[in-house]
């Protein structure tokens, strides 16, 4: 009868973070998405690489699910916010929801406001652009 060697993982979910930060930056998104899902459940900073390598592949559903993950297990990101709304806006949906997620995540690290401002004005913009229903 043979015998099945279960052999632990060799690298720390940091290195495996780490390793699809490297696929993803060569366009290797399946294996970065690998990577990522492996890392994710010790260190939940990779929901939001995971979102926005799905936002890469165009899974946009995808993506919207990581970043929702990734704002539960980090309340305090800013960039998980910013990018679901950035995912709203290019769908042209929920934009009320896109306006508050950007607002939050320029509240939360104002550092980076202007690009969280970004965000903001191109959906006010957007809604703006969208004509309103009589109501009956």
């Amino acid at each position: 009868m043979p015998h099945v060697i279960v052999l632990d993982d060799p690298l720390t979910p940091e290195e495996h973070l780490k390793l699809g930060l490297a696929y993803e930056k060569e366009g290797e998104f399946d294996n970065a998405i690998k990577e990522y899902e492996t890392a994710a459940g010790k260190i939940p900073l990779a929901y939001l690489y995971l979102g926005n390598t799905y936002f890469q592949k165009n899974e946009l559903d995808q993506a919207e699910k990581m970043y929702k993950k990734a704002i539960t297990a980090l309340t305090q990101n800013a960039d998980a916010r910013n990018n679901l709304a950035w995912l709203y806006y290019v769908r042209g949906i929920n934009l009320d929801e896109a306006e508050r997620l950007a607002l939050k995540a320029m509240e939360l690290n104002p550092s980076k406001q202007a690009v969280y401002q970004d965000t903001l004005v191109k959906v006010r913009k957007l809604k703006g652009s969208i004509p309103r229903m009589p109501l009956p």
